[in-house]
């Protein structure tokens, strides 16, 4: 009788240790992250109640800001489409979307103590204020890549390949929030084509050819004697019975053209001879199969689980299962353009007060040492030579030298993605792009001119 009573006490003692412990974590740990879960109905209480807080771009522009009386308030976005799909939305029907979701803690002002504030703010009957969040976005900027891409189905991404700063991250097709209750039927449509998804970002493509720089890079740490090898490319390559083709035969190449020519044979060729093991440490270098911390959710850019020598040998053109984002693939030509060096891509500057006060501030750091200098150094002639006389003449700008790669994407929904990412000037990197436009065919042709203007008028700043 004793035993079973003090085996009662130890479990019921236990049970009310484990339901503490509980209760501390939710409290302590989890508490803000579940009061600013979107699906709080007490958030909707709380917008309606509180100011807030304006959203910014690089240059003080305003992307969103609060109109109206407390109870009444209206969120408008004076850049429209063209910031939609950063900035986002905020409504009282359909929810929240971009930096109004990620963000909205520091917009409502319900983090750390200003949470206590504004508390006391709503018990004395005061208007509660949220923060506003400074941008390295340059809203022009974006408004032109937008523009660029009207009509068409695709991405731009630029960044400060220095910095890691995210100068802009276009999407297409958008929508407008400031109408977003008149058109939401609308916009979720069958035919409206997805306005809703941040290709930039969360859009997964078949790099294509593009791909062929994180070979080159695999391929130069492994042997850097291959910048003075001779190349044959037939037409196509042969591999464990199947065949892989270039769209004709290139005959004898070095290094530098076949990276001016986009030779398939030749990248398949260098990522057998480095291996699986080496591509795939390579990629991951790059961000490939890796989740990244963002300010906005970022689908994460993946190489098959198992490479065999044909899987391996179509991963290295950027073909079979391997997908990327544009920001991944920014990324990747911000790295090269950075020496080896791969900062970590952000987007929010700053967060300010009320007033202006500095509440918090981005600093930027390296996420990643992909290669030596003179790995990059190397691949970067490739991309200069690509630019003078290859796949990338028509990326090319009076008087700055571009380096840029080229890629025409094969998939099952048509017509080939087109392709390009770029750095410039050259010499010293002040922007890297990425540029991917859905089925519309050879990267050199399509791809190529959007970025060239988004490089301009960045350079022109």
């Amino acid at each position: 009788m004793k035993t079973g009573v003090r085996r009662l006490a130890l479990a019921t003692g236990a049970i009310f240790v484990i339901l503490i412990v509980h209760l501390t974590y939710i409290q302590a740990i989890a508490g803000e992250r579940l009061y600013l879960n979107p699906l709080n109905p007490r958030l909707n209480l709380v917008e309606q109640q509180t100011q807030r807080g304006a959203i910014y771009d690089r240059a003080g522009r305003v992307l969103a800001r609060t109109v109206g009386n407390p109870g009444q308030f209206q969120r408008q976005y004076p850049y429209g489409p063209a910031t939609a799909l950063v900035v986002g939305y905020v409504s009282g029907r359909f929810g929240s979307g971009g930096l109004e979701a990620s963000r909205d803690g520091d917009l409502l002002g319900l983090t750390g103590w200003q949470h206590l504030l504004n508390q006391g703010r709503r018990l004395m009957g005061q208007v509660a204020r949220g923060n506003d969040l400074n941008l390295t976005l340059d809203a022009e900027l974006q408004r032109l890549a937008t523009s660029l891409l009207a009509g068409r189905r695709g991405a731009a991404v630029a960044l400060d390949p220095r910095t890691g700063a995210v100068l802009a991250l276009a999407s297409s097709p958008a929508f407008d929030p400031n109408r977003l209750e008149e058109e939401w039927q609308q916009i979720n449509s069958p035919g409206a084509g997805s306005p809703l998804l941040n290709r930039a970002i969360q859009g997964l493509y078949p790099p294509g050819s593009i791909m062929k720089l994180v070979t080159a890079t695999a391929a130069l740490e492994v042997d850097p004697g291959i910048l003075q090898r001779d190349f044959y490319c037939p037409g196509y390559l042969e591999v464990q019975g199947w065949k892989l083709t270039c769209p004709r035969p290139h005959g004898h190449l070095n290094f530098q053209q076949a990276m001016m020519y986009s030779c398939n044979v030749t990248f398949a060729t260098l990522a057998l001879e480095a291996g699986v093991d080496k591509f795939k440490e390579t990629a991951a270098l790059y961000g490939f199969d890796q989740p990244l911390k963002f300010d906005l959710p970022v689908e994460v850019s993946r190489l098959p689980g198992r490479l065999d020598a044909s899987a391996l040998a179509e991963g290295a053109i950027g073909q079979g299962a391997v997908l990327a984002t544009p920001l991944q693939m920014a990324m990747v030509t911000a790295a090269i353009a950075n020496k080896g060096i791969l900062m970590q891509p952000y987007l929010v500057e700053k967060v300010t007060a009320a007033g202006g006060r500095l509440l918090w501030q981005a600093v930027p750091r390296p996420l990643q040492v992909v290669t030596g200098a003179k790995v990059a150094a190397d691949i970067k002639e490739t991309m200069v030579a690509t630019v003078n006389g290859g796949t990338a003449t028509a990326a090319s700008l009076p008087g700055i030298q571009v380096a840029a790669k080229t890629g025409s994407a094969q998939n099952p929904g048509g017509e080939a993605h087109a392709w390009l990412v770029a750095f410039a000037p050259a010499e010293e990197p002040r922007i890297a792009v990425a540029v991917v436009v859905e089925n519309a065919g050879a990267g050199g042709v399509v791809a190529a001119p959007l970025a060239r203007e988004i490089l301009a008028a960045a350079l022109r700043r």
